[in-house]
């Protein structure tokens, strides 16, 4: 049995290098698209996006969701803003970029840019193994952000514009997943 972790003491200087090295590997290997070596990181792969409450979890799933996000924005990239530690995770905050050449869910491809501040938690266990990436970001400013590169004055860019409202609609009436909503409140000292 293992004793449970204070939430007020942080694991030795060992601790916090080693998950701060599998971190960025994550981030590097992510931006290489090596998925293998991305989900190597995790024992069980597990995504939670808490901006769309949806939860990409398994190999399978995970796969599914980069294949996706790939599709949308082929040339994702980060810039990483700041790396912080706590108890069980490491905090990292970033800039998420990339160019819309495909579909994301039902928005279709505007060919717009975007830059997104977010903020990722990556959580790690009482064993050390990373159980969780649960990814903070606001999706107006994305959207915003993809529809501004539209040309509006040209027809092509206003029936863009209809398909991506469109596409943001449909992707809000889809009912967020309950191991994000089913939440308990911390028992604190």
């Amino acid at each position: 049995m293992t004793t449970p972790r204070s939430r007020f003491r942080l694991p030795t200087e060992e601790v916090l290098r080693a998950r701060e090295e599998l971190v960025l590997d994550h981030f590097r290997d992510e931006v290489a698209q090596d998925w293998d070596a991305t989900l190597a990181t995790f024992p069980h792969p597990h995504y939670e996006l808490i901006a769309q409450m949806t939860v990409h979890d398994g190999d399978r799933d995970v796969r599914r969701y980069y294949a996706d996000t790939r599709t949308a924005f082929p040339d994702q990239n980060h810039e990483i803003i700041a790396v912080r530690h706590a108890v069980d995770a490491v905090i990292v905050e970033f800039w998420l970029l990339g160019t819309q050449r495909g579909p994301l869910g039902a928005i279709p491809p505007t060919g717009s840019r975007h830059r997104t501040r977010m903020t990722a938690y990556f959580v790690f266990d009482e064993q050390e193994n990373l159980v969780a990436e649960r990814i903070y970001f606001d999706q107006l400013t994305i959207l915003r952000q993809l529809i501004a590169g539209l040309d509006l004055r040209r027809p092509s860019g206003l029936i863009t514009l209809g398909r991506v409202l469109l596409g943001a609609l449909r992707a809000g009436r889809v009912a967020p997943d309950p191991r994000l909503t089913r939440t308990a409140p911390p028992i604190l000292d």
